[in-house]
């Protein structure tokens, strides 16, 4: 987090300005070296403190790699899919970064009983980073097709980065979007870091809160494929974000409720479940949302502006909903070991933010389909000058001029 806050900017510039392939393959290498080198820093030496900075290291530059990776779909979306596509086209590629997490979620435990088996776990993850660094360098020719498959791609020259930024800061409708769901990715990383220690307090176990974040995942790669399937179908973009959004504060405050009471599995399994579906399914629809309401300004720029919105958000809520945190006396139902927490204040905290950021984003969010519009309009010239009549020559008109 705290590295991909500074680097957004930058990413959002080479996508925007140097391309989608030298981002990926940057990105990709950058991922590669960061995999390997927390491999050998586990084999280096046997002193922990020798091993844990090239460990560091190696974690630092995986997590540059990150923005370069998570920031591509919209651009990706737009380059190379129609209009009919794009949404579809953002999900897969938004929601294969959480699939990937729910799968090291369910490896990490199962192949590492003991300390020793890091080494192995660690290699294992460096052995797909290295083949998707190979496949990228070898197998991206260019950051878009020969042939652009909508107008906006033909003409896909966008703003420059520093006029994209000013326009973005004076579009209303864009920052109460950028504030508005930017509340709801903290609101999500709150829930994914903050989880285990929520549940214990009640004498849930971790692998119970493990499940829960799974289906979290599950169920919102579920919704988000729905989701952008009907978007693509119904170009109702803001209509599909408004109900999805609300609906999430709803699932978000059954949460804060349920998760303060005891042997309520079902309810606590189910509302997470739910929360997936309806919250963590909008990600993909309002990366093309943004694109939408600020064309045509770059797509890398829109959504990144977004993505640090979350970041600095998240950091603030995780903050303030530990400071309101209070640690229990006693806690005869407690698996959280020596330090047992309070969460009722701040889960009722988080609850009633997402309520007032989506009646925010309900009442005041309107805005037109800006890149929808200029391929409407470039379409009907297109037809114009093909339907019109060719001139004739100047031997024609003489022809028709003597009969």
């Amino acid at each position: 987090m705290i590295v991909a806050i500074p680097l957004s900017f930058a990413t959002s510039w080479m996508l925007d300005v140097l391309g989608l392939r030298i981002t990926l393959i940057l990105g990709a290498w950058l991922n590669m070296f960061g995999a390997l080198v927390r491999f050998l820093g586990t084999g280096i030496s046997t002193d922990p403190v020798a091993r844990f900075p090239l460990v560091m290291f190696g974690q630092t530059l995986a997590a540059i790699a990150q923005p370069l990776v998570i920031f591509t779909p919209a651009k990706m979306a737009a380059l190379w899919f129609p209009d009919n596509q794009r949404a579809t086209a953002n999900t897969i590629a938004s929601m294969a970064n959480p699939l990937g997490m729910l799968l090291a979620s369910i490896l990490s435990p199962w192949m590492t009983q003991t300390s020793g088996d890091i080494p192995n776990l660690l290699l294992a993850y460096a052995v797909p980073a290295c083949i998707i660094c190979f496949l990228a360098t070898v197998g991206l020719r260019s950051s878009s097709p020969p042939t652009p498959p909508s107008a906006s791609a033909e003409s896909s020259g966008s703003e420059p980065f520093v006029q994209g930024i000013k326009l973005l800061l004076k579009n209303r409708a864009y920052l109460v979007l950028m504030l508005c769901f930017g509340s709801g990715i903290a609101a999500f990383t709150c829930f994914s870091t903050l989880l285990e220690q929520i549940l214990c307090v009640q004498g849930y176990s971790n692998e119970f809160a493990g499940l829960c974040g799974a289906l979290f995942i599950v169920f919102g790669i579920v919704g988000a494929g729905a989701l952008g399937l009907i978007v693509d179908k119904t170009k109702k973009f803001i209509e599909a974000t408004k109900i999805n959004l609300s609906l999430s504060a709803v699932a978000c405050i059954a949460f804060s409720v349920v998760s303060l009471m005891p042997q309520q599995k079902v309810a606590v399994a189910v509302v997470c479940s739910l929360f997936g579906f309806f919250g963590f399914s909008i990600y993909p629809v309002v990366m093309e949302l943004a694109v939408e309401c600020t064309y045509p300004v770059g797509e890398a720029t829109s959504s990144g502006l977004i993505f640090v919105s979350g970041q600095v958000q998240s950091f603030l809520y995780i903050v303030l909903l530990q400071a309101l945190s209070k640690r229990l006396a006693d806690s005869p139902l407690s698996t959280c070991g020596d330090a047992v927490l309070s969460w009722k204040v701040p889960m009722l905290v988080l609850g009633g933010l997402t309520c007032v950021f989506s009646c925010i984003f309900v009442l005041f969010f309107n805005t037109r389909y800006r890149r929808l519009e200029a391929e409407e309009q470039a379409t009907y010239r297109t037809n114009t000058i093909n339907s019109s009549p060719p001139e004739s020559t100047p031997s024609e008109r003489k022809e028709t001029a003597d009969c």
